[in-house]
């Protein structure tokens, strides 16, 4: 059944406005057009709504009955309509963004605090992952967007870049190379190191940048999360080889972070998108301001 909004709509104006002459000024249309409207619509029904002279426009006993029904049809279209164009044009709504860890207590509260202050009310739900499971979500469409590492590329997937950090050494002040300020990979052979799982996107990174240099490093320990390797490194466990985003300087006293050269192996921090996919305007909005902070960073 096809919904002809336009005749409805005529036939309501008609009725409120009490005439043909001042429907038509009020829709901004020509009476020839609006008669055409209204005469479409009760052909469609079969039924006269509207009895007109020249001189009156009267209601028909079904006009009557239907008038109430036609007023809430055209009231709840014109009012969705309207959100609708309040959404598009203010960037209004609420969007999922699925994030890594150090990202998310890192690069995403600054932006977040710039599109509370441009976009008050809108919400996003932030969904906490690990590289991988950041990709699944965007592909899955469980997020609009994600902020994580690249991953193997994917025909429905696309991502721009927002960052580059270097991997850094993090050790106890008291270890003997605390005092050093910077480290070569060679002087980590002997480090209790706490490595990350071998099924994490960091790791799988690292791994492959080292080999390429003919570099070898072997983990007496390994957990899954950056946090937890923090952790042992806090209580004296070992040493860890972690992005440079992992800890803020100063949040752990007694922790130190030194640069890893000789040579720098840096990772990419990308946001992404389903490729030939409209965003919502929220979320439109926010890949624009998470672009425009990277590009002035």
């Amino acid at each position: 059944m096809k919904i002809d909004f336009d005749g409805i709509q005529a036939f309501v104006v008609i009725a409120e406005l009490g005439g043909f002459s001042k429907a038509a000024e009020h829709l901004h249309v020509t009476q020839t057009a609006l008669t055409r409207r209204l005469q479409k619509l009760e052909a469609y029904l079969g039924l006269r709504l509207l009895d007109r002279t020249t001189r009156y426009v009267e209601l028909t006993v079904v006009g009557r009955e239907f008038l109430p029904q036609a007023q809430t049809i055209v009231g709840d279209v014109t009012r969705a309509v309207s959100r609708l164009k309040d959404v598009s044009s203010r960037s209004r709504g609420n969007f999922t963004l699925a994030c890594i860890p150090t990202m998310a207590s890192q690069m995403l509260p600054k932006a977040m605090r710039r599109y509370a202050e441009t976009h008050p009310g809108n919400r996003i739900r932030i969904i906490d992952a690990s590289g991988f499971e950041v990709r699944d979500a965007v592909l899955h469409g469980q997020a609009e967007l994600g902020i994580g590492l690249p991953t193997e590329s994917h025909v429905e997937l696309e991502e721009a870049l927002l960052l580059e950090e270097p991997y850094m050494f993090f050790c106890r002040e008291e270890h003997p190379l605390s005092r050093k300020k910077q480290i070569v990979w060679s002087d980590l052979h002997e480090a209790e190191l706490i490595g990350i799982s071998t099924m994490s996107a960091n790791r799988i990174f690292l791994d492959y940048q080292l080999a390429k240099r003919g570099i070898k490093l072997s983990g007496t320990y390994e957990v899954r999360h950056l946090s937890t390797a923090i952790g042992l490194v806090a209580a004296g466990v070992g040493v860890a080889i972690l992005p440079n985003s992992t800890l803020e300087e100063g949040a752990r006293p007694g922790l130190c972070r030194i640069p890893l050269t000789s040579p720098t192996i840096k990772r990419k921090i990308v946001i992404l998108r389903k490729r030939n996919s409209t965003l919502s305007p929220a979320a439109s909005a926010f890949f624009d301001l998470v672009l425009d902070q990277a590009g002035s960073s």
